[in-house]
């Protein structure tokens, strides 16, 4: 389908008629003569994502940063109709999206072909573009208050009347590196006189697929716990100051005690990550959102008071061709003295 040019969506505001029921309206009363399809070259082996939109789920082809994105447009103009046009032109653009503030969309990158000289457009014209140094430094991501989108927008720009626009969206991922330094995470947590445990993580950053390894030493016991979990939680960040938003998701919950332990037990952890719909960790993307992962440790005991610790792991996107030798843990760890945090009781969860 066409939508109409941002001109003619400002027309519908003026009038206060929604700019989905403007475009539908106009095209019920002139038709469209012109139709636009936007063809990607080399896709047949190519993967795709299935990302959840406004419009429903739609499949797009996947790119990496390095990658360019490579195609030609088809615009056939109906039998007997011309269209004067003041020239046709394709954008790659990225952009942010925040949904509180769905007004404003932050383009980050914005890269543009010339197609056509002013002219006239009839019958059946073939476009054939090529953004092989299109900048794609961020991810695609699609969160809960935050968008970032990469797509090409093929324009008619037309004076005296809405211009004739096609969007086709691409999915963006990047590849990282091994980390060169990889801290196991050891901390002394607990209660004074009351509950002391040391937790251990084998490593601090952990690639999409991989397995978080550890355990949990107890070195006091004094109060009766009834029971332990780990959970895996995602933390995404969008707006600064007072427009700053946080939303926070579980996304696995497991128990890993039942009933009381004692002096010198150990209890052993193992989450595997790939079953999981996983992102790298964001930090601070164009200044606008972030998103990042903890491991959330929590005790509970027979009054049912809760006692927690979070700890922040680093998430990142290994390439299939990378070796697993390259994941190999450095020696040095990061030892940390803290106290466990107290909630009031509540029900234990099902």
């Amino acid at each position: 389908t066409l939508s109409s040019s941002s001109a003619a969506s400002d027309v519908y505001k003026r009038q206060g008629i929604n700019a989905e029921y403007g475009d539908k309206m106009f095209s019920s009363l002139f038709g469209s003569n012109c139709t636009v399809d936007i063809q990607l070259f080399d896709i047949e082996k190519r993967k795709t994502v299935e990302v959840q939109t406004e419009k429903g789920a739609q499949r797009l082809y996947v790119f990496t940063e390095t990658e360019p994105i490579k195609g030609k447009v088809i615009a056939s103009v109906k039998s007997g109709k011309k269209i004067e046009h003041q020239g046709i032109k394709i954008d790659f653009i990225g952009q942010i999206e925040l949904f509180y503030d769905r007004g404003n969309h932050y383009e980050f990158t914005t890269l543009t072909k010339e197609l056509s000289p002013p002219g006239v457009l009839n019958g059946d014209a073939q476009f054939e573009f090529d953004f092989t140094s299109a900048e794609k430094q961020y991810e695609s991501y699609n969160g809960i208050n935050v968008r970032l989108r990469y797509f090409l927008k093929f324009s008619v720009v037309r004076s005296l009347a809405t211009n004739i626009t096609k969007e086709l969206d691409v999915w963006v991922i990047n590849f990282q590196s091994p980390p060169e330094i990889n801290n196991s995470i050891k901390m002394e947590v607990g209660i004074e006189d009351c509950l002391h445990i040391e937790f251990e993580y084998g490593r601090s950053k952990y690639h999409l697929k991989d397995v978080i390894i550890g355990k949990i030493y107890f070195l006091l016991v004094r109060i009766k716990i009834k029971y332990m979990e780990i959970a895996l939680i995602k933390r995404e960040s969008t707006g600064s100051g007072p427009n700053l938003y946080n939303e926070s998701e579980t996304l696995t919950k497991y128990e890993i005690m039942d009933g009381a332990p004692v002096r010198g037990e150990s209890v052993p952890i193992r989450l595997f990550l790939g079953g999981f719909d996983l992102t790298p960790t964001y930090r601070n993307v164009h200044n606008k959102f972030s998103v990042k992962y903890y491991l959330n440790l929590v005790l509970v005991d027979e009054e049912d008071r809760r006692y927690f610790k979070q700890q922040e792991i680093t998430l990142w996107r290994k390439s299939s061709g990378l070796s697993v030798n390259a994941m190999a843990q450095p020696e040095d760890r990061e030892k940390n003295r803290t106290c466990l945090l107290y909630t009031s009781p509540s029900p234990r969860d099902s």
